[in-house]
């Protein structure tokens, strides 16, 4: 990896880290596209399996500060999504734009699994709507938005080169 890939790397990191908390809470919307994930899932797709965990482990740590009642469910969700990114690249991430779409919806749903079941907030029949309506379409939103954040990064790197 090159030196120009690394900074390109941590600069749209950081770009959709500032995206998440800016331009999310102005959407006030209950859908809305979870740029945390797809920063985590972009990233670990660039990494070895241990490195993504600790990337989401950090970024949910991170998260998580602004939630105190829930301290460390994003932190195990983020590093379980990443990790687990990571592990299944090689079988997703190559030149098929509507498979890398349903990845990153499939990450944001098991992140949503992971981050409610362990934060345990909500009662069974909540939880339940909510992950079978709710989260779904959060996942589908955020597939979107990550289509268009790869292909972005994709159009970038080719000029680049």
């Amino acid at each position: 990896m090159s030196w120009l890939a690394l900074v390109r790397g941590i600069g749209l990191f950081l770009l959709l880290v500032v995206l998440h908390y800016t331009v999310r809470p102005l959407l006030g919307m209950r859908v809305t596209a979870d740029f945390l994930v797809i920063a985590v899932l972009v990233t670990a797709v660039q990494v070895r399996p241990g490195v993504a965990a600790v990337i989401g482990l950090l970024t949910g740590v991170i998260s998580d500060s602004l939630t105190p009642l829930s301290f460390g469910a994003g932190a195990l969700a983020l590093s379980t999504v990443g990790f687990s990114a990571s592990w299944l690249k090689a079988a997703v991430f190559g030149d098929n734009v509507l498979l890398q779409a349903i990845f990153i919806a499939a990450g944001k749903w098991a992140f949503d699994v992971l981050y409610l079941v362990a934060e345990r907030r909500l009662s069974f029949a909540e939880l339940a709507v909510q992950l079978a309506f709710w989260s779904p379409l959060s996942g589908l939103a955020t597939g979107l938005a990550g289509l268009v954040v790869v292909a972005l990064f994709r159009r970038s790197a080719e000029r680049t080169r």
